[in-house]
Protein backbone atom coordinates (compact mmCIF):
# COMPACT_ATOMS: atom_id res chain seq x y z
CA UNK A 1 0.00 0.00 0.00
CA UNK A 2 1.44 3.11 -0.72
CA UNK A 3 1.39 6.43 1.40
CA UNK A 4 -0.70 8.53 -0.33
CA UNK A 5 -3.47 10.67 1.19
CA UNK A 6 -5.24 14.30 0.05
CA UNK A 7 -5.24 17.39 2.39
CA UNK A 8 -8.61 16.87 2.08
CA UNK A 9 -8.94 13.63 3.95
CA UNK A 10 -6.17 13.86 5.80
CA UNK A 11 -5.55 17.52 7.45
CA UNK A 12 -2.81 18.86 9.77
CA UNK A 13 -5.37 20.78 11.22
CA UNK A 14 -5.67 20.58 14.86
CA UNK A 15 -8.73 18.58 15.84
CA UNK A 16 -10.91 17.87 18.60
CA UNK A 17 -9.09 16.18 21.44
CA UNK A 18 -5.47 17.47 19.88
CA UNK A 19 -4.79 19.81 22.10
CA UNK A 20 -1.93 20.01 24.67
CA UNK A 21 -1.68 17.13 26.95
CA UNK A 22 -3.40 17.55 30.42
CA UNK A 23 -1.01 15.94 32.94
CA UNK A 24 -3.52 15.23 35.22
CA UNK A 25 -5.90 13.24 33.09
CA UNK A 26 -2.97 11.52 31.81
CA UNK A 27 -4.09 12.20 28.21
CA UNK A 28 -1.56 12.42 25.21
CA UNK A 29 -2.17 14.50 21.72
CA UNK A 30 -3.05 12.06 19.45
CA UNK A 31 -1.12 14.08 16.73
CA UNK A 32 2.94 14.40 17.48
CA UNK A 33 3.77 17.86 18.31
CA UNK A 34 6.16 18.41 15.42
CA UNK A 35 2.90 17.76 13.38
CA UNK A 36 0.63 19.99 15.55
CA UNK A 37 3.09 22.86 15.15
CA UNK A 38 3.48 22.49 11.28
CA UNK A 39 3.57 26.08 10.26
CA UNK A 40 0.21 27.20 7.96
CA UNK A 41 2.13 29.96 6.02
CA UNK A 42 5.74 31.11 5.30
CA UNK A 43 5.00 34.09 7.85
CA UNK A 44 5.13 31.17 10.63
CA UNK A 45 8.69 29.12 9.08
CA UNK A 46 11.73 29.86 11.01
CA UNK A 47 15.01 29.69 9.53
CA UNK A 48 15.56 29.57 5.31
CA UNK A 49 15.41 33.18 5.48
CA UNK A 50 17.16 33.36 2.11
CA UNK A 51 14.43 31.30 0.23
CA UNK A 52 11.50 33.34 2.10
CA UNK A 53 12.10 37.23 0.36
CA UNK A 54 9.48 39.11 -1.11
CA UNK A 55 9.08 38.49 -4.36
CA UNK A 56 11.06 34.93 -3.87
CA UNK A 57 9.79 31.37 -5.90
CA UNK A 58 8.12 30.62 -2.21
CA UNK A 59 6.42 33.41 -1.75
CA UNK A 60 4.94 33.87 -5.70
CA UNK A 61 4.05 29.92 -5.51
CA UNK A 62 2.50 29.42 -2.06
CA UNK A 63 0.70 33.46 -2.48
CA UNK A 64 -0.45 33.06 -6.18
CA UNK A 65 -4.39 33.00 -6.77
CA UNK A 66 -5.02 30.51 -9.66
CA UNK A 67 -7.69 28.25 -10.63
CA UNK A 68 -5.14 25.75 -12.49
CA UNK A 69 -1.45 25.00 -12.61
CA UNK A 70 -0.88 27.83 -14.87
CA UNK A 71 2.31 30.09 -13.29
CA UNK A 72 3.32 27.36 -10.87
CA UNK A 73 6.83 25.78 -11.01
CA UNK A 74 7.54 22.19 -10.06
CA UNK A 75 9.76 22.30 -7.22
CA UNK A 76 12.92 20.21 -5.90
CA UNK A 77 13.82 20.55 -2.21
CA UNK A 78 17.12 19.68 -1.37
CA UNK A 79 17.92 19.32 2.27
CA UNK A 80 18.67 17.66 5.35
CA UNK A 81 16.23 16.25 7.52
CA UNK A 82 14.08 18.35 9.18
CA UNK A 83 14.58 21.38 7.68
CA UNK A 84 11.16 22.52 6.40
CA UNK A 85 10.68 20.16 2.64
CA UNK A 86 7.33 18.84 4.02
CA UNK A 87 6.07 22.06 5.83
CA UNK A 88 7.24 24.26 2.30
CA UNK A 89 5.10 21.94 0.64
CA UNK A 90 1.69 21.91 3.02
CA UNK A 91 2.27 25.86 2.74
CA UNK A 92 2.47 25.86 -0.97
CA UNK A 93 -0.83 23.38 -1.02
CA UNK A 94 -2.69 25.77 1.03
CA UNK A 95 -2.82 28.58 -1.82
CA UNK A 96 -6.67 28.95 -2.92
CA UNK A 97 -8.10 26.07 -5.66
CA UNK A 98 -5.59 23.51 -4.44
CA UNK A 99 -5.73 20.05 -3.72
CA UNK A 100 -2.52 18.43 -1.70
CA UNK A 101 -1.28 14.70 -2.21
CA UNK A 102 1.33 13.40 -1.02
CA UNK A 103 3.87 10.16 -2.43
CA UNK A 104 6.30 8.78 -0.40
CA UNK A 105 9.12 7.16 -2.93
CA UNK A 106 9.68 4.48 -0.38
CA UNK A 107 6.35 2.84 -0.87
CA UNK A 108 4.81 4.41 -4.15
CA UNK A 109 5.26 2.97 -7.60
CA UNK A 110 4.62 3.79 -11.22
CA UNK A 111 0.79 3.10 -10.68
CA UNK A 112 0.84 5.43 -8.21
CA UNK A 113 2.40 8.13 -9.86
CA UNK A 114 0.02 7.66 -13.05
CA UNK A 115 -3.17 7.39 -10.75
CA UNK A 116 -2.43 10.73 -9.15
CA UNK A 117 -1.50 12.31 -12.68
CA UNK A 118 -4.60 11.19 -14.11
CA UNK A 119 -7.25 12.82 -11.16
CA UNK A 120 -4.97 15.80 -11.64
CA UNK A 121 -5.92 15.76 -15.30
CA UNK A 122 -9.69 15.44 -14.37
CA UNK A 123 -9.51 17.89 -11.24
CA UNK A 124 -7.91 20.39 -13.65
CA UNK A 125 -10.09 20.36 -16.16
CA UNK A 126 -13.51 19.43 -14.59
CA UNK A 127 -13.15 21.68 -11.41
CA UNK A 128 -10.71 24.14 -11.70
CA UNK A 129 -8.27 22.80 -9.14
CA UNK A 130 -4.48 22.45 -9.06
CA UNK A 131 -2.61 19.32 -7.60
CA UNK A 132 0.24 20.29 -5.69
CA UNK A 133 1.82 16.37 -5.48
CA UNK A 134 4.42 16.53 -3.02
CA UNK A 135 6.93 13.77 -3.53
CA UNK A 136 9.47 12.72 -0.28
CA UNK A 137 12.76 11.03 -0.94
CA UNK A 138 12.74 11.49 -4.42
CA UNK A 139 16.07 9.89 -4.93
CA UNK A 140 14.58 6.33 -3.80
CA UNK A 141 12.90 6.18 -7.25
CA UNK A 142 14.82 4.92 -10.01
CA UNK A 143 15.16 6.51 -13.91
CA UNK A 144 12.11 4.81 -14.83
CA UNK A 145 9.84 5.82 -11.87
CA UNK A 146 11.38 9.36 -12.31
CA UNK A 147 10.30 9.42 -16.09
CA UNK A 148 6.86 8.71 -15.20
CA UNK A 149 6.39 12.39 -13.36
CA UNK A 150 7.61 13.99 -16.62
CA UNK A 151 4.41 14.04 -18.54
CA UNK A 152 2.47 15.63 -15.59
CA UNK A 153 5.62 18.04 -14.57
CA UNK A 154 5.68 18.83 -18.25
CA UNK A 155 1.78 19.79 -18.89
CA UNK A 156 1.46 20.93 -15.84
CA UNK A 157 -1.27 18.49 -14.28
CA UNK A 158 0.96 18.83 -11.00
CA UNK A 159 2.65 20.96 -9.51
CA UNK A 160 5.31 19.02 -8.14
CA UNK A 161 7.26 19.28 -5.01
CA UNK A 162 9.53 16.64 -4.54
CA UNK A 163 12.13 16.69 -1.39
CA UNK A 164 15.65 14.67 -1.18
CA UNK A 165 18.37 14.73 1.23
CA UNK A 166 20.38 13.60 -1.69
CA UNK A 167 22.39 15.91 -4.07
CA UNK A 168 19.60 16.06 -7.29
CA UNK A 169 22.69 16.53 -9.52
CA UNK A 170 23.09 13.12 -9.11
CA UNK A 171 19.78 11.49 -7.97
CA UNK A 172 17.44 12.99 -10.17
CA UNK A 173 16.71 12.43 -13.93
CA UNK A 174 17.89 15.26 -15.90
CA UNK A 175 14.69 16.07 -17.66
CA UNK A 176 13.09 16.71 -14.12
CA UNK A 177 15.72 18.83 -12.99
CA UNK A 178 15.14 21.05 -16.12
CA UNK A 179 11.38 21.58 -15.45
CA UNK A 180 11.74 22.42 -12.00
CA UNK A 181 13.72 24.84 -9.46
CA UNK A 182 15.98 23.34 -7.52
CA UNK A 183 16.03 25.24 -3.78
CA UNK A 184 18.71 24.44 -0.87
CA UNK A 185 17.60 24.19 2.40
CA UNK A 186 19.90 25.14 5.31
CA UNK A 187 19.91 23.49 8.24
CA UNK A 188 18.32 25.85 10.86
CA UNK A 189 20.34 28.19 12.99
CA UNK A 190 20.66 27.45 16.64
CA UNK A 191 18.45 30.91 17.37
CA UNK A 192 15.92 29.40 14.91
CA UNK A 193 15.46 26.33 16.53
CA UNK A 194 15.53 28.15 19.92
CA UNK A 195 12.63 30.43 18.80
CA UNK A 196 10.95 27.18 17.27
CA UNK A 197 11.33 25.30 20.65
CA UNK A 198 9.84 28.21 22.96
CA UNK A 199 6.65 28.96 20.70
CA UNK A 200 5.84 24.88 20.89
CA UNK A 201 6.11 25.46 24.74
CA UNK A 202 3.44 28.27 24.42
CA UNK A 203 1.27 27.71 21.55
CA UNK A 204 -2.13 26.03 22.25
CA UNK A 205 -1.20 23.74 19.02
CA UNK A 206 1.34 23.19 21.17
CA UNK A 207 2.25 22.62 25.20
CA UNK A 208 0.15 25.90 25.53
CA UNK A 209 2.11 26.76 28.51
CA UNK A 210 1.31 23.66 30.57
CA UNK A 211 5.01 23.31 31.40
CA UNK A 212 7.85 25.61 31.89
CA UNK A 213 11.63 24.86 29.89
CA UNK A 214 14.54 25.66 31.77
CA UNK A 215 17.08 27.82 30.24
CA UNK A 216 19.72 24.61 30.90
CA UNK A 217 17.06 22.34 29.29
CA UNK A 218 16.47 24.93 26.27
CA UNK A 219 20.21 24.89 25.50
CA UNK A 220 20.70 21.41 25.78
CA UNK A 221 17.43 20.36 23.70
CA UNK A 222 18.80 23.06 20.88
CA UNK A 223 22.71 22.14 21.13
CA UNK A 224 22.22 18.63 20.12
CA UNK A 225 19.08 19.03 18.05
CA UNK A 226 21.80 19.38 14.70
CA UNK A 227 19.53 21.80 13.20
CA UNK A 228 16.86 19.35 12.71
CA UNK A 229 13.55 21.08 13.69
CA UNK A 230 11.31 17.83 13.97
CA UNK A 231 13.91 16.52 16.19
CA UNK A 232 13.76 19.75 18.92
CA UNK A 233 10.42 19.54 18.72
CA UNK A 234 10.27 15.34 19.13
CA UNK A 235 12.70 15.62 22.03
CA UNK A 236 10.54 19.27 23.45
CA UNK A 237 7.59 16.83 23.58
CA UNK A 238 9.53 13.32 24.95
CA UNK A 239 11.12 15.57 28.05
CA UNK A 240 8.18 17.22 28.96
CA UNK A 241 6.43 13.75 28.64
CA UNK A 242 9.24 12.70 31.32
CA UNK A 243 8.36 15.81 33.57
CA UNK A 244 4.92 15.06 33.48
CA UNK A 245 5.32 11.41 34.08
CA UNK A 246 7.33 12.23 37.41
CA UNK A 247 4.71 15.28 38.58
CA UNK A 248 2.41 14.83 41.25
CA UNK A 249 -0.93 14.69 40.49
CA UNK A 250 -3.05 17.80 40.19
CA UNK A 251 0.31 19.80 40.05
CA UNK A 252 0.12 22.83 37.91
CA UNK A 253 2.58 23.93 35.37
CA UNK A 254 5.63 21.36 35.50
CA UNK A 255 9.02 22.79 34.90
CA UNK A 256 11.33 20.32 32.36
CA UNK A 257 14.73 20.65 33.85
CA UNK A 258 17.82 19.63 32.24
CA UNK A 259 17.57 15.97 33.60
CA UNK A 260 14.39 15.54 31.86
CA UNK A 261 15.93 17.27 28.32
CA UNK A 262 18.93 14.80 29.08
CA UNK A 263 17.07 11.42 28.92
CA UNK A 264 14.65 12.99 26.10
CA UNK A 265 18.16 13.11 23.81
CA UNK A 266 21.44 12.24 25.07
CA UNK A 267 23.64 12.50 22.07
CA UNK A 268 23.39 15.02 19.09
CA UNK A 269 22.11 14.37 15.97
CA UNK A 270 24.94 12.75 13.39
CA UNK A 271 24.42 14.63 10.02
CA UNK A 272 25.56 11.76 8.21
CA UNK A 273 24.62 9.26 5.30
CA UNK A 274 27.10 7.04 4.38
CA UNK A 275 26.21 6.72 0.42
CA UNK A 276 25.27 10.59 0.51
CA UNK A 277 26.89 13.71 0.23
CA UNK A 278 27.80 13.75 3.94
CA UNK A 279 30.01 10.80 3.37
CA UNK A 280 31.91 12.86 0.89
CA UNK A 281 32.30 15.92 1.95
CA UNK A 282 33.39 14.94 6.06
CA UNK A 283 35.75 12.78 4.56
CA UNK A 284 37.12 15.53 1.99
CA UNK A 285 37.52 17.45 4.87
CA UNK A 286 39.43 14.78 6.80
CA UNK A 287 41.86 14.72 4.33
CA UNK A 288 42.12 18.38 3.72
CA UNK A 289 42.28 18.84 7.67
CA UNK A 290 45.39 16.52 7.33
CA UNK A 291 47.21 17.70 4.60
CA UNK A 292 46.44 21.44 6.29
CA UNK A 293 48.59 20.00 9.40
CA UNK A 294 44.99 20.78 11.25
CA UNK A 295 45.60 17.90 13.91
CA UNK A 296 42.05 18.97 16.10
CA UNK A 297 40.48 19.63 12.79
CA UNK A 298 41.51 16.11 11.57
CA UNK A 299 40.39 14.53 14.69
CA UNK A 300 37.17 16.10 14.68
CA UNK A 301 36.01 14.53 11.71
CA UNK A 302 37.42 11.62 12.52
CA UNK A 303 34.75 10.97 15.62
CA UNK A 304 32.45 12.31 13.59
CA UNK A 305 32.39 9.78 11.14
CA UNK A 306 32.98 6.92 13.67
CA UNK A 307 29.92 8.28 15.18
CA UNK A 308 27.66 8.07 12.80
CA UNK A 309 28.71 4.47 12.01
CA UNK A 310 30.97 5.23 8.95
CA UNK A 311 33.31 2.03 7.89
CA UNK A 312 36.38 2.19 10.27
CA UNK A 313 38.71 0.10 6.95
CA UNK A 314 37.20 3.29 4.64
CA UNK A 315 38.85 5.58 6.76
CA UNK A 316 42.10 3.26 7.14
CA UNK A 317 42.15 2.98 3.34
CA UNK A 318 41.94 6.76 2.99
CA UNK A 319 44.65 7.25 5.40
CA UNK A 320 46.92 5.38 3.49
CA UNK A 321 46.68 7.22 0.46
CA UNK A 322 46.82 10.84 2.27
CA UNK A 323 50.18 9.15 3.90
CA UNK A 324 51.59 8.93 0.41
CA UNK A 325 49.65 11.47 -1.11
CA UNK A 326 50.31 14.38 0.96
CA UNK A 327 53.29 13.44 3.27
CA UNK A 328 55.45 11.10 1.27
CA UNK A 329 59.28 11.14 1.49
CA UNK A 330 59.05 14.33 4.05
CA UNK A 331 58.54 11.44 6.08
CA UNK A 332 58.54 7.86 5.03
CA UNK A 333 57.45 6.28 8.48
CA UNK A 334 53.64 7.60 7.79
CA UNK A 335 53.14 4.78 5.10
CA UNK A 336 53.96 2.57 7.86
CA UNK A 337 51.64 3.74 10.59
CA UNK A 338 48.94 4.19 8.69
CA UNK A 339 49.53 0.90 6.61
CA UNK A 340 49.85 -0.52 10.72
CA UNK A 341 46.61 0.86 11.26
CA UNK A 342 44.26 -0.44 8.84
CA UNK A 343 45.63 -3.59 9.87
CA UNK A 344 45.35 -3.24 13.08
CA UNK A 345 41.59 -1.88 13.18
CA UNK A 346 41.11 -4.98 11.41
CA UNK A 347 42.34 -7.52 14.05
CA UNK A 348 40.76 -5.47 16.78
CA UNK A 349 37.58 -4.07 15.38
CA UNK A 350 35.51 -1.35 17.17
CA UNK A 351 35.09 0.74 19.53
CA UNK A 352 38.71 0.08 20.42
CA UNK A 353 39.66 0.34 16.81
CA UNK A 354 39.44 4.34 17.16
CA UNK A 355 42.43 4.64 19.26
CA UNK A 356 44.58 2.99 16.21
CA UNK A 357 42.96 5.65 13.92
CA UNK A 358 43.11 8.39 16.47
CA UNK A 359 46.99 7.60 16.40
CA UNK A 360 47.47 7.55 13.18
CA UNK A 361 45.71 10.91 12.63
CA UNK A 362 47.81 12.80 14.59
CA UNK A 363 51.24 11.31 13.02
CA UNK A 364 49.80 12.07 9.63
CA UNK A 365 48.08 15.53 10.72
CA UNK A 366 51.69 16.29 12.44
CA UNK A 367 54.25 15.08 10.00
CA UNK A 368 56.27 17.43 7.41
CA UNK A 369 54.01 17.49 4.45
CA UNK A 370 55.36 16.83 0.39
CA UNK A 371 52.96 15.88 -2.68
CA UNK A 372 56.50 15.00 -4.37
CA UNK A 373 56.55 11.86 -5.01
CA UNK A 374 52.49 11.59 -5.89
CA UNK A 375 53.54 14.59 -8.33
CA UNK A 376 55.92 12.47 -9.79
CA UNK A 377 54.18 9.52 -10.66
CA UNK A 378 51.14 12.08 -12.37
CA UNK A 379 53.73 13.51 -14.55
CA UNK A 380 55.43 10.44 -15.38
CA UNK A 381 52.18 9.07 -16.39
CA UNK A 382 51.25 12.14 -18.76
CA UNK A 383 54.44 11.46 -20.50
CA UNK A 384 53.29 7.78 -20.84
CA UNK A 385 49.56 8.66 -22.09
CA UNK A 386 51.29 11.62 -24.21
CA UNK A 387 53.32 9.02 -26.28
CA UNK A 388 56.28 9.86 -24.92
CA UNK A 389 59.27 7.48 -23.88
CA UNK A 390 59.44 5.66 -27.15
CA UNK A 391 61.83 2.56 -26.82
CA UNK A 392 64.06 0.89 -23.93
CA UNK A 393 68.19 1.79 -24.49
CA UNK A 394 69.52 -1.44 -25.84
CA UNK A 395 71.99 -1.60 -23.24
CA UNK A 396 69.17 -2.26 -20.28
CA UNK A 397 67.30 -4.66 -22.28
CA UNK A 398 66.79 -8.43 -21.69
CA UNK A 399 69.72 -9.82 -22.76
CA UNK A 400 69.39 -13.64 -21.31
CA UNK A 401 67.53 -15.69 -24.21
CA UNK A 402 69.25 -17.22 -27.37
CA UNK A 403 70.39 -14.56 -29.98
CA UNK A 404 69.79 -11.77 -27.58
CA UNK A 405 73.70 -10.58 -28.30
CA UNK A 406 73.25 -10.16 -31.66
CA UNK A 407 70.39 -7.48 -31.55
CA UNK A 408 72.80 -5.65 -29.32
CA UNK A 409 71.05 -6.16 -25.97
CA UNK A 410 73.09 -5.65 -23.17
CA UNK A 411 76.08 -4.72 -24.99
CA UNK A 412 77.57 -1.67 -22.78
CA UNK A 413 75.77 -2.07 -19.85
CA UNK A 414 77.28 -1.30 -16.43
CA UNK A 415 76.79 -2.96 -13.12
CA UNK A 416 76.37 -0.37 -10.89
CA UNK A 417 77.69 -2.40 -7.79
CA UNK A 418 81.12 -2.19 -9.61
CA UNK A 419 81.31 1.64 -9.51
CA UNK A 420 82.00 3.56 -6.80
CA UNK A 421 78.98 4.23 -4.23
CA UNK A 422 77.09 1.71 -6.32
CA UNK A 423 76.15 4.82 -9.24
CA UNK A 424 77.20 4.29 -12.71
CA UNK A 425 77.24 6.56 -15.30
CA UNK A 426 74.89 5.57 -18.14
CA UNK A 427 71.27 6.16 -19.93
CA UNK A 428 68.22 4.32 -18.42
CA UNK A 429 65.39 6.66 -19.80
CA UNK A 430 64.49 6.39 -23.45
CA UNK A 431 66.13 8.90 -25.83
CA UNK A 432 62.90 11.75 -25.81
CA UNK A 433 63.07 12.06 -21.91
CA UNK A 434 66.82 12.28 -21.08
CA UNK A 435 67.09 14.95 -18.48
CA UNK A 436 63.32 15.15 -17.55
CA UNK A 437 62.86 15.30 -14.33
CA UNK A 438 59.98 13.73 -12.90
CA UNK A 439 60.12 14.06 -8.96
CA UNK A 440 61.45 17.20 -6.82
CA UNK A 441 61.85 16.81 -3.56
CA UNK A 442 60.76 19.59 -1.15
CA UNK A 443 63.13 20.89 1.64
CA UNK A 444 60.42 19.69 4.50
CA UNK A 445 61.01 16.80 6.71
CA UNK A 446 63.28 13.93 5.94
CA UNK A 447 63.11 15.33 1.86
CA UNK A 448 65.64 17.73 2.33
CA UNK A 449 68.37 15.51 2.72
CA UNK A 450 66.85 13.48 0.04
CA UNK A 451 66.88 15.95 -2.29
CA UNK A 452 70.98 17.40 -1.44
CA UNK A 453 71.43 12.98 -2.34
CA UNK A 454 69.13 13.49 -5.58
CA UNK A 455 71.33 16.16 -7.20
CA UNK A 456 74.34 14.35 -6.75
CA UNK A 457 72.82 11.19 -7.89
CA UNK A 458 71.72 12.59 -11.16
CA UNK A 459 74.90 14.46 -11.45
CA UNK A 460 76.43 10.86 -11.62
CA UNK A 461 74.42 9.75 -13.25
CA UNK A 462 74.18 11.49 -16.12
CA UNK A 463 77.37 13.31 -16.45
CA UNK A 464 76.91 16.43 -15.50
Amino acid sequence: MSDLFSLDDNDDEERPGDGPADPGAGRRPRAPLAVRMRPRSLDEIVGQSHLLRPGSPLHQLAGAATTGPAGLSSLILWGPPGTGKTTLAHVIARGPGRKFVELSAITAGVKDVRRVMDQALSDRDLRGTTTVLFLDEIHRFNKAQQDALLPGVENRWVVLVAATTENPSFSVVAPLLSRSLLLTLKPLEEGDIRALVLRAVDDERGLASTVRLEEDALDHLVKLSGGDARRSLTALEAAAGVAWGEADAGEGTITVTTAHAERAMDAAVQRYDRAGDQHYDVISAFIKSIRGSDVDAALHYLAKMLEAGEDPRFIARRLMISASEDIGMADPTALQTAVAAAQAVQLIGMPEGRIILGHAVVHLATAPKSNAAYNGINAAVADVRAGRGQGIPAHLRDAHYPGAGQLGHGKGYVYSHDEPHGIARQQYVPDDLVGRDYYTPTANGAERGIGERLARIRRIVRGK
